[in-house]
């Protein structure tokens, strides 16, 4: 039987991606192997968000050839579509496929061939994650139309397109077959969804809710003028959508904000949040928890645009915060701004902000201290705990009870 080595980096799309590769491996008869063993196949599906990215890509490659330099060595991911002939070069690499040509990677795998790259617009290789028992990633739309000046990912994962309803319920039902509980939506631009079927996100959402068996979804990210209030009111009227959101800020300068090609204004953002909370939050229940990504060192980030940012954040405190700093990509047009920000500041002002981020979620804890949440608990323990999600995401940890392992409880947070 043949063996096949499966490794992610990157994003939660990439691991839905990985994933259902991986069923359609097994489809074929072969055998998955953990990814440090020696296999007769490898197959790296890669990541270029960041410089950093890119270079672990081209690393882990270089490892599986030495743990077997007669295996083949097959490349997919973002790194795969920016950096084709540089991989390509890598030895023990025998295939890359870019970005139209994920649907191809398991049959192309197992019985060779190469089909050329479609012309125009990337097909959407529909994915979802499986594996696990309590949580999966429903991928429903790829690629992006913005070209923020400072992203590769609509060079990496091509223009915005998205699968069908009727093909996401019908992977919905997919992974309620499995026994999974809570799904999370996701996409690279989840809230373009529709674009190539000329359907809509919100009757996305209203479909998957009748999907028997999920109990719980959740919304990766979503740009904040993506998340209307017909889809806030939606889903506090009282659906399987937990009161959690994360939603894209980069950063709290509107002089930033437009130079980046950004398509809101802090001002925006701000009364976006406000509505979440009057929508969705009530004495006695739960806050909602929103999350906010944030880069520090755009080209051109001041002193006084970086206060501007933190006191945004102290004004709108949010739960989390998820911290990048600006890393330069070749090709995109932020790289050659002027303004460019020294790597020690970054690193200064990302320290500053996640000290503040500490603090914020602190806060937001104990705002919901005492309040009755239904919490799903993992199925693997871990050094004789097990933990597990409320609905407004606040990590709570336990004994391990196994009667208890993949179900929702009710606790007081």
């Amino acid at each position: 039987m043949t063996r096949i080595a499966l490794l992610t980096l990157g994003c939660k799309l990439n691991y839905a991606e990985t994933s259902t590769y991986e069923r359609g491996f097994r489809a074929e008869g072969l055998e998955i192997v953990p990814a440090n063993s020696k296999a007769d196949i490898y197959l790296i599906n890669t990541c270029s968000v960041t410089a950093t990215s890119d270079s672990k890509s081209r690393n882990l490659i270089r490892k599986v050839h030495r743990i077997n330099p007669e295996a083949r060595i097959v490349v997919t991911g973002c790194s795969a579509e920016l950096r084709r002939r540089e991989l390509e070069a890598i030895e023990g690499v025998t295939r890359v496929f870019g970005c139209n040509e994920k649907a191809l990677v398991v049959t192309e795998t197992v019985y060779g061939g190469q089909k050329a790259a479609q012309a125009g617009a990337p097909d959407m290789f529909g994915a979802y994650s499986s594996g696990e028992r309590t949580r999966s990633f429903l991928k429903v739309q790829d690629g992006c139309d913005n070209f923020c000046k400072y992203c590769t990912v609509p060079y990496a994962r091509g223009r915005s397109r998205n699968a069908s309803i009727s093909e996401c319920v019908e992977n919905a039902r997919r992974i309620a077959e499995s026994g999974i509980l809570e799904t999370v939506i996701t996409g690279v631009n989840t809230g373009d969804f529709g674009k190539t079927t000329g359907e809509s996100f919100l009757d996305l959402l209203k479909a998957l809710e009748n999907v028997q068996g999920i109990e719980r979804y959740r919304i990766s990210s979503i740009e904040p003028d993506l998340l209307t209030d017909e889809i806030i009111d939606w889903i506090a009227s009282g659906t399987k959508f937990q009161p959690h959101f994360h939603i894209p800020l980069q950063t709290g300068s509107d002089f930033l904000l437009k130079s980046m090609g950004r398509h809101y204004d802090t001002a925006f953002f701000e009364n976006k949040v406000r509505y979440i909370r009057k929508a969705m939050e009530a004495p006695g229940k739960p806050k909602v928890f929103i999350g906010i990504d944030l880069m520090v060192g755009l080209p051109g980030e001041t002193d006084e645009m970086f206060l501007q940012t933190k006191a945004l954040l102290e004004r709108i405190r949010p739960a989390f915060i998820h911290i990048f700093p600006y890393s330069r990509r070749p090709g995109t047009p932020a790289a050659s701004m002027d303004g460019q920000v020294p790597d020690s500041v970054k690193r200064d002002r990302e320290k500053e902000l996640e000290a503040l981020c500490a603090t914020l979620h602190r806060e937001f804890r104990e705002a919901n201290a005492g309040i009755h949440e239904k919490v799903l608990f993992e199925t693997t323990p871990r050094n004789g705990m097990m933990e597990g999600y409320s609905g407004n995401y606040i990590r709570i940890e336990r004994p391990y009870d196994p009667s208890l392992a993949g179900k929702i409880v009710d606790v007081i947070l």
